[in-house]
């Protein structure tokens, strides 16, 4: 069975109402959590969380505004590559890495991985390659944190073997199967937040777990179906997928399969 460990690259703040529709003005943290699937004989990390990178990227520009309306802490000691290396993992040791978006608060250790295979969606980089700008920043895109090499090392899940899913993790039909991972890392998409949005299934000791990224911000989002502030839906790629998608955690959690977000704050 597979295997998830999880970290934490530093966080960001944000008004709680934000988030969670009704919770109020209170400024909570928002960690940018990372997850490393061991499964068959391969390791693949799950995103990058912050970097250094990131305030790099955003010290000018129309990209200084992604800063300041997300503060973000973070130290050296906290990137995903230093916590890997802490425990004997080398960038090059992953199989991959997947990304299950292109937001900054996801991509922005990329340039600490450039020996490592990338996976995405492509119809996602197809619909975020080109952003630049103004455009860049309303999709939470910084281009700057993508290194030359991406396009030359990248794979696309659509290149992968199509999979039915088991009724356990109705309403979702259909996923994308890692190679290399003995079928117990099963891609799926999760649309509405950002183009490409994907989340993974992992078959785990303990049953199937979702990697739901941000179709989520809180486990009350998909419990109560109590989405985000109408707010959020400026950043959203489509707001009604994202409201569909929020349905189907809504229904795979009443099923008791483990959802796992990548900011949960506490809401």
């Amino acid at each position: 069975m597979a295997k998830i460990t999880t970290f934490e690259a530093g966080y960001c703040t944000h008004v709680a109402c934000v988030a969670l529709r009704g919770a109020g003005l209170s400024v909570c943290a928002f960690p940018a959590r990372t997850y490393l699937i061991e499964a068959g004989n391969g390791r693949w990390l799950w995103d990058t969380g912050y970097a250094s990178h990131f305030d790099d990227a955003t010290r000018k520009g129309v990209f200084v505004i992604y800063r300041k309306i997300t503060p973000v802490y973070f130290e050296s000691s906290q990137s995903i590559a230093q916590q890997l290396l802490s425990q004997g993992i080398l960038a090059g040791d992953l199989n991959g890495l997947i990304l299950s978006h292109f937001h900054g608060d996801h991509i922005a250790g990329l340039r600490d991985f450039t020996k490592t295979h990338y996976i995405c969606s492509g119809s996602g980089w197809e619909k975020t390659r080109l952003l630049c700008g103004f455009s860049a920043l309303k999709q939470g895109f910084v281009p700057a944190l993508v290194p030359d090499v991406f396009e030359s090392q990248l794979t696309f899940i659509e290149q992968f073997e199509v999979t039915d899913l088991p009724e356990e993790l109705a309403p979702f039909t259909r996923a994308f199967i890692l190679p290399d991972s003995n079928g117990e890392v099963l891609l799926v998409e999760l649309p509405g937040h950002a183009s490409g949005h994907i989340g993974a299934f992992v078959l785990t000791e303990d049953g199937w777990v979702l990697l739901a990224a941000d179709a989520a911000w809180s486990d009350k989002n998909y419990k109560e179906l109590r989405g985000p502030s109408r707010i959020a839906n400026i950043i959203m790629a489509d707001s009604k997928a994202y409201y569909r998608t929020l349905n189907h955690l809504h229904q795979l959690d009443k099923a008791n399969v483990k959802i796992l977000l990548s900011h949960e704050g506490a809401l």
